[in-house]
C-alpha cells in the first residue's frame, strides 16, 4: 500500500476514535436518533472527513442499515439495544465503525462477546491469516459466551469509495481458505445474538446507493441521480440527505431509480426470530 493512502486511512481512523467517542455520550433514553444522527455527521464533516454513510442506529432485533429518515421520530428508551454504525473518509479511504449499548445498563453480556471477538480477530490479523482462521476465532469465542453469531453478515475488506469488498471474514466457521495479504484494509464485524443466528430483509428502506448512470425521465430522479455520483461520491446516502425536493417525490424518484437499476437499496435486517442483536466492528490495516 502507497504511503500517501495508508495516511489517509489512518487520518478517517483516527478522526472516527473521537466520532464515536462523543457517538457514546449520546445514546441515552428519551433521545431522538434523528437529532443524533445529525450531530454525530455534522462532526464527522467538522473532523475534516465524510460520512461513508448515514449513521445507523439499529435497535433490539434489527442487525443493520436503518438510519433515521425526514422528520423521524424514534426515541430511544430504557433497556434498547442500540447499535450504531459509523463510516468516515478521507478521499474515499474509509474508516468503519460499530458499538453497541443497552440504554440505561453499563454492562450487558451479548456486547462483551461482540466487542471481545472483535478485539481477538484483529489481533490474530496479520499477513498469511486465512480467512477461515479469522473465522473460527470469532464463532468460538462468542459461543463460548452463550451466544450465536449472525452467520449470514461477515466482515470485509475495503477499496476507494468501496464499503464492501473481498475477501469477506465470515462470522461462522467456513473452509475458506483464502490469504489475507499485507496492506489489505479489513473490518471486522461481529454480529451475536441469543436468537437462531440468521437475519432477513425488513421495511421501510432509507439506505440507497448508486449502481449506474443510466436515464430516467423523471427531473427529481436525474437530479438525485446526479447527487449520488457528484455529492455522495458512490457511497451509501439517504432520504433526508436530500434538500430542495418534497418527500413525496423523493420516494418517488428513488422507486424509478431502483426500477431503471441506477442505484439498490439496502432495507433493514431483521434477526429472523425476532431476537436481539449486538454488534462490534472497528477497522485495521494488515501490515
Amino acid at each position: 500500500m502507497e504511503e500517501e493512502i495508508l495516511k489517509k486511512y489512518k487520518k478517517a481512523h483516527d478522526i472516527s476514535d473521537d466520532v464515536l467517542e462523543f457517538a457514546e455520550t449520546l445514546v441515552k433514553p428519551n433521545v431522538k436518533t434523528l437529532e443524533m444522527a445529525e450531530k454525530i455527521e455534522k462532526m464527522i464533516i467538522d473532523k475534516g472527513a465524510k460520512p461513508s454513510w448515514p449513521v445507523n442506529f439499529s435497535i433490539n432485533e434489527i442487525a443493520a442499515h436503518v438510519t433515521p429518515r425526514i422528520n423521524d421520530t424514534t426515541i430511544l428508551k430504557e433497556g434498547d439495544l442500540v447499535k450504531v454504525d459509523i463510516g468516515c473518509h478521507i478521499d474515499g479511504y474509509i474508516s468503519d465503525r460499530a458499538f453497541t449499548i443497552c440504554v440505561g445498563e453499563k454492562n450487558h453480556e451479548m456486547i462483551e462477546s461482540s466487542k471481545k471477538a472483535t478485539l481477538e480477530a484483529l489481533k490474530a490479523m496479520k499477513p498469511g491469516i486465512k480467512c477461515c482462521e479469522v473465522s473460527e476465532i470469532i464463532e468460538d469465542i462468542v459461543t463460548v459466551s452463550g451466544f450465536n453469531t449472525v452467520k449470514n453478515l461477515s466482515g470485509h475488506s475495503m477499496s476507494q469509495y468501496n464499503q464492501h469488498e473481498s475477501p469477506s471474514i465470515p462470522n461462522c466457521k467456513t473452509n475458506d481458505q483464502t490469504i489475507i495479504e499485507s496492506g489489505t484494509p479489513m473490518a471486522i464485524e461481529v454480529f451475536t445474538t441469543n436468537g437462531n443466528g440468521w437475519v432477513i430483509e425488513s421495511e421501510p428502506t432509507s439506505i440507497y446507493q448508486f449502481i449506474e448512470d443510466r436515464p430516467v425521465r423523471m427531473p427529481e430522479a436525474r437530479k438525485i441521480l446526479q447527487m449520488s455520483i457528484n455529492e455522495f461520491q458512490g457511497l451509501p446516502f439517504t432520504q433526508r440527505w436530500i434538500k430542495n425536493i418534497s418527500e413525496f417525490k423523493i420516494e418517488m424518484a428513488l422507486k424509478s431509480l431502483i426500477e431503471a437499476e441506477a442505484i439498490q437499496k439496502f432495507p433493514p435486517l431483521k434477526e429472523e426470530s425476532n431476537s436481539n442483536v449486538a454488534v462490534w466492528e472497528d477497522t485495521k490495516i494488515v501490515l
